[in-house]
């Protein structure tokens, strides 16, 4: 993951016109953002799927997405499955960025209505793009025609999809915050069941004492977590506690927050128990914890599912399991990699159809994106016999009926601001620095002056 960007910038509204005769910040910036966008679509020089001639096919449908590595080459993947046969599609893939320049992109080309015909977003980060026309809605009676349906997704999820009542996103995956653990470890702590899969735990003494037997265990650190300067775990894994209470988070428009502050107390004090800096360290970066625990130095991580191809070339024996439960009620803190159509302003029938086809393949194809860790989003595949035999995967897919998102506001999301600046809050407290109160203080402070500012694209 990678620094927070800024928001979104200003863009033209949905329909593509003035909202009024007199001039305002967004209408004064359309101009630039249109010209901007437009150069974007034809300078980006970034990595394509399919052959040259594919890439230069006028007919091909341009979709931009931000997956590299591992999970580009599986998208590669996907995308020549969908491909292939008399029905196939051809691409034009663009690669951009992680982070800023991906989702500042996505912005500006939108807003100058010449965006690609496909694009991809983090679920958490819809609020801040459908509002100001940035996306384009589905025609789910399409989508359904393609066998892609509102019943194909958990409910919860699905929820996430819709802004004002229109679904503009389609999940691909759910990628929870999970926990990893040495299995040789955890079986001699005693902390596997019958199945020889981790426990529950139950109450937050259960999972202190989890950390302390893991640590006789291992002789060393007992659980592990890295985020020393790091702009979202702290955020995540407060998120999935605070869940756990039973507490709403909501961030109203304008304000102010809606947090419980003696449930965010009551976890944070906790998060300071377990990384008491004795059983569990209390002062590792995000790489240190990821090299710990895949060096055989720790019992058990708490990371992203993400990280499992990693864990898998570390050699080390281990399994994952959803986030435990320690508070009032099962929640896991999630993201989503969701489709979307970027705005066009004056999008080709033939061509969005086609898009919308595309979404439904590729989504069919998530067993092959569920081999690096994701959730499949699609019931179909999420509950068919071969992810069942994914393994661990299929361990923690109990993760998808409790996900838990960020509370949807503009400024919220994957690589945002808002995780980077409660993650500094509460790494104060962490590190000793600032006490549980003063440390929720200060977010309820961060999310009240985030709600205080205008979404620039609303």
């Amino acid at each position: 993951m990678s620094a927070p960007p800024s928001p979104p910038p200003p863009a033209q509204g949905h329909d593509g016109r003035d909202r009024g005769p007199s001039p305002t910040r967004r209408s004064l910036l359309r101009g630039a953002l249109a010209g901007t966008g437009a150069a974007l679509l034809g300078s980006a020089a970034l990595t394509g799927c399919g052959s040259l001639a594919a890439s230069a096919d006028p007919s091909a449908l341009r979709v931009w997405d931000l997956f590299q590595g591992g999970d580009g080459m599986l998208m590669n993947d996907m995308i020549k499955a969908v491909s292939a046969g008399p029905d196939g599609f051809t691409v034009n893939r663009t690669i951009l960025e992680w982070g800023p320049s991906y989702y500042t992109k996505l912005a500006m080309s939108a807003a100058g209505g010449r965006a690609a015909d496909v694009g991809v977003v983090h679920l958490s980060r819809l609020a801040g793009y459908a509002p100001g026309g940035l996306l384009d809605p589905f025609d789910l009676d399409l989508l359904a025609s393609f066998g892609c349906r509102e019943a194909d997704f958990t409910p919860s999820l699905w929820q996430r999809t819709r802004y004002d009542g229109t679904v503009y996103a389609i999940p691909l995956d759910i990628h929870p915050f999970i926990v990893f653990y040495d299995l040789d470890a955890a079986e001699r702590a005693g902390l596997l069941d019958t199945s020889g899969e981790l426990a529950p735990m139950g109450s937050p003494e259960a999972l202190l004492d989890a950390g302390k037997a893991l640590a006789e265990a291992t002789g060393g650190p007992g659980i592990i977590f890295g985020y020393v300067n790091d702009t979202s775990q702290c955020w995540r894994q407060f998120a999935a506690f605070y869940a756990q209470t039973g507490a709403a988070f909501t961030l109203p428009e304008g304000g102010p927050a809606g947090i419980d502050t003696d449930a965010a107390i009551r976890v944070v004090t906790f998060m300071r128990q377990l990384f008491d800096g004795r059983t569990n360290p209390n002062n590792l970066d995000y790489d240190g914890a990821l090299a710990a625990f895949m060096g055989g130095r720790g019992g058990m991580a708490m990371l992203g599912e993400w990280e499992l191809p990693a864990l898998r070339k570390s050699g080390i024996r281990f399994g994952a399991a959803p986030f435990p439960q320690v508070f009032e009620r099962p929640a896991v803190y999630t993201d989503s990699h969701s489709l979307v159509l970027p705005h066009q302003a004056d999008p080709d029938p033939a061509r969005r159809r086609e898009a919308h086809r595309y979404i439904a393949e590729l989504i069919k194809q998530s067993l092959t994106w569920a081999s690096a860790g994701h959730i499949p989003a699609y019931r179909p595949v999420l509950e068919s016999p071969e992810y069942a035999a994914l393994r661990p995967q299929s361990s923690y897919a109990g993760a998808s009926e409790v996900a838990v998102l960020d509370p949807p506001a503009w400024f919220v999301g994957s690589g945002s601001n808002f995780h980077h600046r409660m993650s500094q809050s509460i790494q104060s407290a962490l590190l000793g620095n600032a006490s549980p109160e003063r440390a929720v203080r200060d977010m309820v402070r961060t999310a009240n002056s985030l709600l205080s500012q205008a979404n620039p694209v609303a």
